[in-house]
């Protein structure tokens, strides 16, 4: 890599989106670093980060969040970040859990939004089935493919996206859906390329009511304009209908099922629900 002397300072000659160039950005390394670590990657015909990483300069954590930047793949370190650490996809893109999510992300691709959806609802059969975080982080994973992605609460019973994302909740999807806020209430992350996020808003008396309403199909028609994946959180399917309300009106849902916790019984009972509305189902399993 070459590099000029500009006022005693080094600087790259490649383009912006260079390892070297985003570890001095980030502040990872100073430029007698660099020098020192151009010299040995020289010498031992070495990439720049291996060459850094071998000099002690930067971890291993540091090279991958510039590998993010520089193939537009934005995560997060827990300590930069005011999000909740249950979105792994965004703080550890590259452990095991998020490969999975990936996977799953695929699979969804493949089986569902490539026939032409852009909308899929996502729910459990019974509470703690994990339903807010899988759909938390899969609005991650979509966002960072490209994928302008838009998270929609419509647990308009026990909300909880606005917790993760540490969001404001006085306006959302309710208020919406009464008329007392617009769109303009669908928060951007700007940390997060290509994600936006739409609470819950205020928890109505009557959420069943609020999501029959043809307010909703004309909101999502909308969204569809604007987004390319809309992932809609849901309340658990044995407790009330809001979720296969919710379902009919996109056609799909996604099923978030609690390895060694969801019981079978309550698996078929939450599939035969939806499949006799002729709402298609699919399964994400979820380890422990």
């Amino acid at each position: 890599m070459n590099i000029i002397e500009t006022d005693s300072k080094v600087s790259m000659k490649t383009v912006s989106s260079s390892i070297g160039h985003l570890l001095l950005d980030m502040g990872k390394i100073t430029d007698k670093d660099a020098e020192r670590i151009l010299k040995f990657q020289k010498e031992k015909s070495m990439r720049f980060g291996e060459a850094a990483l071998a000099l002690g300069f930067v971890t291993m954590e540091d090279i991958n969040q510039a590998l993010s930047y520089q193939f537009d793949y934005p995560y997060l370190t827990p300590d930069k970040a005011s999000f909740s650490n249950t979105l792994v996809a965004a703080f550890d893109p590259f452990s095991k859990q998020v490969e999975s999510l990936r996977s799953l992300r695929t699979q969804l691709m493949l089986r569902w939004f490539e026939r032409g959806f852009k909308t899929i609802a996502i729910s459990s059969a019974k509470d703690e089935d994990g339903v807010t975080t899988l759909a938390a982080n899969l609005a991650v994973v979509f966002s960072q493919l490209g994928e302008r992605t838009l998270l929609i609460d419509a647990n308009l019973r026990s909300p909880q996206q606005h917790k993760l994302f540490k969001l404001n909740n006085n306006h959302g999807l309710s208020d919406i859906l009464v008329g007392r806020a617009s769109i303009d209430v669908v928060v951007r992350i700007p940390s997060l390329l290509n994600l936006s996020v739409l609470t819950a808003g205020a928890t109505p008396p009557n959420p069943q009511e609020l999501l029959n309403k043809t307010t909703l199909d004309e909101l999502l028609a909308s969204f569809s304009e604007q987004f390319d994946v809309i992932i809609i959180d849901t309340s658990p399917i044995l407790g009330s209908s809001d979720a296969q309300i919710v379902a009919k009106k996109v056609g799909g849902i996604l099923l978030s099922l609690q390895q060694h916790k969801t019981s079978f019984t309550d698996t078929q009972d939450a599939i035969a629900a939806c499949r006799g509305l002729g709402i298609e189902v699919q399964v994400a399993l979820n380890a422990d």
